[in-house]
């Protein structure tokens, strides 16, 4: 596996080994000693799935406390991955960056705690799969404005299909300063 800084610090792209024949393919999703040879945080408390449709926006979405940090792969399809900067004082605070990830490419994104997660259904059936440092505290739950223009994320797909939920989150300028571990 190899190993990329982004735009952002600590928000890393990971690139792994597909092994590929004629019968397919074989990769290695997780390794916790190859995890750990390259200094990333490798003790994950919870395994989630999701299945989108295209032009499905989700998110953007964090956990105050303890923080929660992700590590995002497709397995089906493609999207429009978006990391954001909401660690309170941080040199990069309200910062984007965004990466398309695909089922076949063998890449991921590793987002520490402090940054908001969202992405984007750009093929017909998208299923993204991520591991979580920290369970999911719904008392710990917030989220901040897909479309807030302080950001200016360049979403692929319009009009976005949104949860109701995702259509009420605060703009950067509204949110509630908080902090985190590592944050």
């Amino acid at each position: 596996m190899k190993v990329f800084s982004t735009e952002l610090e600590d928000v890393l792209e990971i690139v792994l080994d597909v092994h590929a024949d004629e019968r397919g393919f074989l990769v290695e999703t997780f390794r916790a000693d190859r995890f750990e040879a390259a200094g990333l945080e490798h003790r994950f408390a919870q395994d989630n799935a999701a299945r989108s449709r295209k032009g499905a926006l989700r998110g953007l979405h964090f956990q105050r406390s303890p923080g929660q940090g992700k590590l995002i792969r497709v397995t089906r399809g493609a999207v429009f991955d978006v990391a954001v900067d909401v660690r309170a004082g941080s040199k990069t605070f309200g910062r984007f960056v965004s990466r398309r990830l695909e089922e076949d490419d063998g890449r991921l994104l590793y987002l520490p705690p402090g940054f908001a997660h969202g992405y984007q259904a750009l093929s017909d059936t998208v299923d993204l799969a991520y591991k979580l440092t920290s369970p999911y505290d719904p008392c710990e739950e917030a989220g901040l404005a897909w479309d807030d223009p302080a950001i200016g994320i360049p979403w692929p797909l319009s009009p976005p299909i949104l949860s109701d939920r995702d259509r009420v989150w605060p703009t950067l300028a509204e949110l509630a300063p908080w902090t985190s571990r590592g944050g």
